[in-house]
């Protein structure tokens, strides 16, 4: 027998809009046998980065003539526990062969206009309401005790400060900046909401990974960054700089 709580609840689901942060694998060669194995390497210098993420595929920089074998990427990618959902840029022929392959095009939050696939033998969708536009930044998050082993924390449109010791395997995110009072051991992410400027600091830079809006690098990648000091994480065009602080 139904209670009457189940009775009173005819409807079988609800649809609202609603924003989510997602990183973009920008595709820079087309060859499915040269992109995974190079992602496989950077899963073995950052253990569980992006693993079982869902990201979005980008196109801008393929040749159209030359599209990827989007059914095999897919499958490919999901074998190292990648979730492709979608596609940003490229043209209408190589949107149309993704979304073939069961690879939406995908809009930017706040786009104006999603972007067209070439037509296909579909209904019209219903359209659907736009999700409310942000209501503005929000007060920073603060963070008292250290972040352990397999924490994520993410900071919806603020920045970020942890008092504490950011730990291996952990993971600390923000749209805004990242500030570690600590040792940052693990990974941290800013700039989530494609914020070019934010940036990382930290009193001790001992991370497994750091990315900001997409950029990343990891442990090996560092290059002559100033381990085990205070340190400055910003982006200078599409790389990354360490500046010792104090």
């Amino acid at each position: 027998m139904s209670s009457p709580a189940s009775e009173a609840r005819l409807e079988p689901f609800r649809l609202r809009g609603a924003n989510f942060n997602l990183l973009v694998l920008r595709l820079l060669d087309p060859r499915v046998e040269v992109i995974v194995p190079a992602l496989a390497d950077q899963f073995r210098r950052a253990p569980g980065f992006l693993r079982n993420a869902p990201i979005v595929l980008g196109l801008d920089d393929l040749d159209p003539a030359a599209a990827p074998d989007f059914a095999h990427l897919t499958s490919q990618l999901r074998s190292v526990h990648i979730a492709p959902i979608g596609t940003t840029g490229g043209g209408p022929e190589i949107r149309a062969a993704a979304q073939a392959a069961g690879l939406p095009p995908l809009r930017a939050a706040g786009g104006d206009q999603p972007v067209q696939a070439a037509p296909a033998p579909a209904p019209e969708p219903m359209p659907m309401p736009e999700p409310p536009p942000p209501s503005g930044w929000q007060p920073t998050m603060v963070v008292d005790q250290a972040v352990r082993a397999g924490q994520r924390i993410w900071a919806q449109g603020c920045d970020l400060i942890v008092r504490g010791t950011v730990n291996p395997g952990a993971e600390v995110i923000a749209d805004g900046n990242v500030h570690v009072y600590g040792t940052l051991r693990g990974r941290a992410i800013a700039g989530g909401a494609e914020n070019l400027s934010a940036r990382i600091f930290a009193l001790n830079f001992e991370p497994e990974l750091v990315s900001i809006a997409g950029y990343y690098a990891v442990r090996d990648g560092l290059g002559d960054a100033p381990l085990g000091r205070a340190v400055q994480v910003c982006l200078i065009g599409e790389s990354m700089r360490f500046d010792k602080l104090g």
